[in-house]
């Protein structure tokens, strides 16, 4: 992957006030930005509302045991799409696989809302996990080529703040629908809410792709898009030998690694897995804040319900404070100024998610009140939002207007990698230490977990995190 070298990533630091279009939201910006903002909108409620409704939706129909494979399957979808869309956008812009990546989505949602069986259902959650992947580097690529540098601080932020009403409001509206009118109804709503960003940001970005026309043309990489199948196929081999307890389960386990490895080599940048100065290191940052952060946050509610006795609603609105906060530090990397300041606040951030992750892991001790687990993930909020928004904008930074939709795809696939990798580490850890598969934990009320098992997970991040905090410095490339 071809990148661009800078001798130095601290730029000139310049104000928003100086921009003559008005900033995001001027006359220039305004349709693009909120057709931006939009579609992130449609996604965060999908997100937060599904898998609220994913429990019952399984139940019903008979596919408990396939619960997992409904995550899944989204995920490793998205790990081929990825890298499609970085190769699309660059050789014909943005715009055609933003628009195709929303309309997949929606198809998703069709199929996973009508389905008849959990088979069907998994097979559209993997349909709209194609859509998400096209849509997520569009998005990034739309930011690096339509807007000047100046303004990449505040789009980010809008993308953090446009989760903030979803995390809020998701859980209950989709719990309501889910109650009176059927799970169905959560997945068949969604679509609707996709033409709104369609109508919003055709025109916009039509004229930003005139404005600024694709220099690469020519086919896709083949060596990149089967690299991409490769990486798929064994992410879900892991993640399906994560699931197991049995020696059976290392067989797929070692399929998979074997397709893994050598495809996470020949997709990110060169010298990313030793965090080398410069692209590698932020490529490998977004990663590792990803993983630790999430694969902590799926263990809280189930450590709420089982260890404190809350309710599902109450242990899911544990981690609203963490959707707030995320919004309030992504909002303080954009503020005037705050260029000078990339490093501290990407270390800053590492160690606000480390102080985060041990804070919740306090509840398990019975004389701590369960709200500590709020509080803390609000702390963890904040470090999540200066960390992610600062590493997407310093690999806007570092990458060639050519090369942006190919670092864009490469920072996608290192979060989505971060996440199944760690997060199958905790399930395995979890299982290994008495917590029980988190399959059965979903199949009955039994099997609590010990509290044992919940804290080596918890402090696993917490590695995972203070490693972050110290390889922080080397997104400078050396002069």
């Amino acid at each position: 992957m071809t990148t661009a070298s800078p001798t130095s990533v601290d730029p000139v630091p310049i104000t928003l006030d100086d921009d003559p279009d008005g900033g995001v939201l001027g006359g220039r910006f305004r349709a693009l930005t909120l057709g931006i903002v939009s579609v992130v909108l449609v996604i965060a409620f999908e997100a937060t509302a599904v898998n609220t409704a994913m429990p019952t939706a399984a139940r019903e129909l008979h596919g408990v045991s396939l619960y997992a494979f409904a995550f899944s399957g989204y995920f490793t979808s998205t790990l081929f799409a990825l890298v499609v869309s970085g190769q699309w956008c660059d050789r014909r812009g943005p715009m055609r696989p933003l628009f195709t990546g929303i309309a997949v989505f929606g198809v998703g949602l069709v199929v996973a809302g009508t389905a008849p069986g959990m088979w069907v259902f998994v097979g559209g959650r993997s349909i709209q996990g194609l859509g998400g992947g096209l849509v997520i580097v569009a998005l990034y690529v739309v930011v690096g080529r339509a807007y000047p540098e100046r303004l990449r601080p505040a789009v980010f932020a809008a993308f953090s703040s446009a989760w903030v009403l979803p995390s809020i409001v998701g859980p209950l509206v989709a719990g309501t629908v889910t109650q009176h009118l059927g799970w169905r109804w959560v997945f068949l709503a969604v679509p609707a809410l996709i033409l709104l960003p369609l109508a919003v940001m055709g025109p916009a970005l039509a004229r930003s792709e005139r404005e600024h026309p694709v220099a690469k043309g020519g086919g896709f990489d083949r060596r990149r898009t089967r690299l991409a199948a490769m990486a798929a196929a064994g992410a879900g081999l892991v993640q399906y030998a994560g699931q197991r307890l049995d020696l059976i389960g290392l067989i797929p386990g070692a399929a998979g690694a074997a397709l893994l490895v050598p495809a996470v080599l020949g997709l990110l940048p060169a010298g990313t897995l030793r965090a080398a100065r410069g692209l590698p290191a932020v490529i490998l940052l977004r990663g590792v804040s990803a993983g630790a952060f999430f694969s902590a946050e799926v263990f809280i509610p189930l450590m709420m319900t089982s260890q404190r006795g809350l309710s599902p609603t109450l242990a899911g609105l544990t981690l609203t404070s963490g959707g707030l906060t995320w919004a309030l530090g992504s909002w303080l990397q954009g503020r005037p100024g705050a260029e000078r300041y990339r490093v501290p606040m990407i270390r800053v951030g590492f160690v606000l998610t480390a102080v985060a992750i041990g804070g919740a892991a306090l509840v398990l001790v019975p004389a701590v009140p369960a709200w500590v687990a709020a509080v803390a993930w609000g702390i963890g909020g904040l470090g999540m939002g200066l960390t992610i928004a600062t590493v997407s904008v310093l690999m806007m930074k570092l990458s060639r207007p050519e090369d942006a939709g190919a670092n864009s795809a490469a920072l996608q696939l290192s979060d989505a990698l971060g996440n199944v990798l760690l997060t199958g580490l905790a399930g395995v850890l979890f299982a290994a230490l008495g917590g029980g598969s988190v399959a059965a934990l979903h199949d009955t009320a039994e099997g609590a977990g010990s509290p044992g098992a919940f804290a080596v997970v918890f402090l696993t991040s917490v590695g995972v995190t203070v490693l972050g905090a110290l390889l922080s410095g080397r997104v400078r490339a050396r002069s």
